[in-house]
């Protein structure tokens, strides 16, 4: 993505993280590459947990342990499904199917709406790092990520999944 748009969505995101946007009761998943990633760049192990699939925990707020003073604390290395924004994704029967949610949940869906290269680069960008981590997380956490509920989103592409050797 060009450095203008990124800038714009980064900006984008930051009006929202005023509110807790997407930062409040998030549980991102985490690959083990993630966590590294993470570690190397100054996280605590204590900010993982594991409940049924590798997550980053909750502070007493609710809000990510990793979002301080109003943004996200390692923008630069954050996990794939907070890079993905507004974009979520499910998997039915071999095929990825990616969501947008709603201007309601996030308000970056509007500024998406009206700037096609920035939804379309977005769009590049998170399909990319959601197929990285659909295929970093063992299949049995990836089946309890699955049972998470994302409402009011809409299906905007179906991709099909090269089977697992």
């Amino acid at each position: 993505m060009e450095d203008y748009l990124c800038e714009a969505l980064s900006q984008a995101c930051s009006e929202c993280h005023l509110q807790g946007g997407c930062c409040f009761e998030a549980r991102p998943p985490l690959s083990q590459e993630r966590i590294d990633i993470l570690r190397e760049n100054g996280v605590s192990l204590d900010a993982v947990e594991f409940a049924g699939y590798k997550r980053l925990c909750l502070k007493q707020d609710g809000f990510c342990v990793l979002f301080q003073d109003g943004k996200c604390s390692i923008h630069s290395v954050k996990p794939e499904t907070c890079v993905a924004g507004p974009f979520t994704f499910d998997i039915v029967d071999g095929v990825l199917q990616i969501f947008l949610k709603r201007e309601s949940i996030c308000p970056m869906v509007r500024f998406l709406k009206a700037n096609r290269q920035a939804y379309d680069g977005l769009f590049e960008t998170s399909v990319e790092r959601i197929m990285h981590l659909v295929d970093s997380i063992p299949e049995e956490e990836m089946a309890e990520i699955l049972k998470i509920d994302e409402p009011e989103t809409d299906l905007v592409a179906e991709i099909t999944l090269p089977e697992k050797r």
